[in-house]
């Protein structure tokens, strides 16, 4: 057998190894996860516009994510919210009996905090050099308000929870996050993973519970489309057997 047909070989028995390797690492959980049980299952939280959701963080850069890079499950990348603007509507509305007094207090009842909206305002300056009458040149500076869009940074849930494309605010600090990503640790979970740019930032956040407000719910039936071509993985059929009313199979999946 010649070096170039030696070498065609060993690289055709690298590939079928590779496609063996990654079959038995469970998309969306790390390389490990068909070697782990399930997160331990618990029952859903009622489905409403208020919700006291714990709330962890995450960032492309982790061990269980950097397969990935920094994309999330739709194929898009992931994306980190605008900054905190603290603020949240100063006006009390239904909440789920869930949500606790401290969390009422931390979400409604701050003077500081303004009405919200889709939309922030930011000042613009710019100059210009204008020719005067007698020939001279001045600068002139003019400010401008603009509306401006906050960015809507990307969550991780399991989608039979929150569906794909499931926006939501968080009342302690006005960010906005869609669902468009999901985890092996979140199946079956009422936790939502919030993406960070930074390990810093992540490790900042921590873990906590916050009230949150959906703002738009996606699509269930969506969401089981797009997860039905993966359902050979454990944690993916956890969750397409909850959107399919099956719940009493999801809980007994491990």
């Amino acid at each position: 057998m010649t070096h170039a047909e030696l070498r065609s070989l060993a690289l055709a028995v690298l590939a079928v190894f590779i496609a063996i390797l990654l079959s038995a690492c469970e998309t969306g959980g790390g390389p490990r996860t068909a070697l782990r049980p399930l997160p331990a299952y618990e029952p859903p939280i009622g489905h409403s516009e208020f919700q006291s959701v714990r709330t962890t963080a995450y960032t492309h850069t982790e061990a269980d994510h950097t397969i990935y890079t920094n994309h999330n499950a739709l194929g898009g990348r992931l994306q980190a919210a605008s900054p905190p603007i603290r603020r949240a509507e100063n006006v009390r509305r239904a909440i789920p009996v869930t949500m606790t007094d401290d969390d009422q207090h931390l979400a409604y009842t701050s003077s500081t905090r303004q009405p919200f909206s889709m939309e922030e305002t930011k000042t613009v300056t710019t100059k210009k050099v204008v020719k005067l009458k007698n020939g001279k040149k001045k600068t002139v500076v003019e400010k401008k308000v603009v509306k401006v869009r906050p960015t809507i940074g990307s969550a991780a849930a399991d989608w039979s929870r929150w569906p794909a494309g499931t926006t939501f605010r968080v009342l302690s600090t006005g960010q906005m996050y869609r669902v468009d990503d999901y985890g092996w640790a979140l199946s079956g979970r009422n936790t939502i993973d919030l993406y960070m740019a930074t390990p810093r930032d992540m490790n900042s956040w921590g873990a906590r519970t916050e009230p949150i407000q959906v703002l738009q719910w996606g699509d269930p039936q969506e969401s089981h489309r797009l997860l039905e071509p993966h359902q050979a993985s454990r944690h993916i059929r956890r969750m397409l057997l909850e959107i399919e009313g099956k719940q009493e199979e999801a809980a007994a999946l491990h």
